[in-house]
């Protein structure tokens, strides 16, 4: 039967950077009518912990959100996902569903290394269970399509989807155990492509373009076996360690500063290791070149990370969520350049200096990026995406607007071929 909910006001953040040894952080409570959770550390964390997030420094204050729905600093990361937000509406049955409730249902599975609890004396999650494994990829595939569809769900099947698995998209997802690994697995909301294949082409693609990209595999699904999934290996988990994962959102917003690529290239002076700094500054710089050449318009602040390493400091997450958004905006989700979110290379090219850049540096890396995106219907192709995908896809990566921005840097129009970036 189900843990049945008693509201409460108050609930308690922990620690499961070693899940053997969990370790109490702090005190949450309703704030802002319950639109807004607050934090108080334990004088214990107070001695020997961390601030979670610059906004949330070592002191022994109650921090209260400014904002309405959100909860305050990191923690607001612990939330789960707008998928996640309707799982809980439609599974759970409780009197009341505020922030802190959505915070306690979204479970033991949640990215990063926070976990809520309604004890204070012992981490004991909401609805904690075995992790599915592949072999209940059809059946999970099958309550996400109920889900969707606003179907009953039997109590025996609501296990097989986790709420809390990712820091944000609406995208249907779970949890699966793969090679004694948790890997989280997307599925199609019945869309006329076929995204979770081409999520995985894409990710292949900008790995090749020497991107750091989250591991991900294309998953058969359905009775016809025509429909796919994609599984990405879950990077805030290193064996049984959890790792602090805070969103540029986040980050950025801890800091005072603009939710912004360059922004952020400049807050990754301050938290990655002294000797990383420089290739951490490139690599992003790369991401954004390739998010404008797939045309992925959709690379808001919470599809960047920075992951907590034992020393302290911090380092960006593997990409994750690089998919064309095929719709030709023109325009990213966070700040570019000079020209704000304008989708071009020069936007891109325009602050370099901020990603610890020389110019001749930044046009090399935004030549070889572009030739690697050139190729991306042969390598599309090689991956299984259907023809009427890439003919719809190539509307927006190969339109003009995109096309010769690339041929400006290659020097020679697009052939299809698949060319490596580096």
């Amino acid at each position: 039967m189900a843990d049945k909910y008693l509201v409460q006001d108050h609930m308690f953040l922990w620690w499961l950077g070693d899940p053997a040894q969990a370790r109490p952080i702090g005190e949450l409570g309703q704030s802002g009518g319950g639109r807004a959770v607050s934090l108080r550390y334990t004088p214990q964390w107070l001695q020997s912990g961390f601030a979670l997030s610059e906004d949330l420094p070592l002191v022994d204050d109650p921090f209260v959100p400014r904002e309405k729905d959100c909860v305050a600093g990191a923690v607001d990361d612990a939330r789960p996902d707008r998928w996640g937000e309707r799982v809980i509406r439609k599974f759970e049955v409780t009197p009341r569903l505020s922030i802190l409730e959505f915070l306690l249902f979204a479970g033991d599975d949640r990215c990063g290394a926070l976990g809520v609890s309604r004890r204070a004396e012992a981490y004991e999650p909401w609805g904690r269970s075995p992790m599915p494994s592949l072999d209940s990829l059809d059946e999970m595939a099958e309550v996400v399509r109920k889900v969707l569809a606003n179907e009953s769900v039997s109590e025996l099947q609501r296990r097989l989807v986790r709420p809390g698995a990712s820091l944000g998209g609406a995208r249907p997802k779970s949890l699966i155990a793969m090679d004694g690994e948790p890997w989280l697995v997307k599925f199609s909301e019945g869309e006329e492509i076929d995204t979770p294949l081409i999520e995985h082409a894409t990710m292949q693609l900008a790995r090749s373009c020497g991107i750091d990209v989250a591991s991900t595999r294309a998953l058969v699904v359905g009775p016809a076996k025509s429909a796919h999934a994609v599984a990405v290996r879950r990077f805030d988990r290193v064996g049984t360690a959890r790792l602090h994962a805070v969103s540029a959102r986040v980050a950025l917003r801890a800091a005072g500063e603009e939710l912004g690529y360059p922004q952020l290239a400049q807050l990754l002076r301050r938290v990655a290791p002294a000797e990383a700094i420089r290739s951490q500054q490139a690599q992003l710089f790369r991401r954004m070149v390739f998010n404008i050449l797939i045309d992925n318009t959709d690379d808001h602040e919470k599809n960047h990370a920075l992951l907590r390493q034992a020393d302290g400091h911090y380092l960006l997450s593997p990409a994750f969520d690089v998919v064309p958004s095929a719709q030709g905006l023109g325009y990213q989700a966070m700040l570019v350049g000079d020209q704000a979110t304008q989708s071009t290379l020069a936007n891109a090219l325009s602050q370099a200096r901020q990603f610890g850049l020389q110019p001749d540096a930044a046009h090399a890396i935004t030549k070889q990026v572009s030739a690697g995106v050139a190729g991306w219907k042969a390598a599309f192709t090689a991956l299984g995406v259907d023809r009427r995908d890439i003919d719809l896809l190539a509307q927006y990566i190969d339109s003009d607007r995109l096309r010769q921005q690339r041929e400006e840097f290659t020097g020679k129009p697009s052939s299809g071929a698949s060319m490596p970036c580096v």
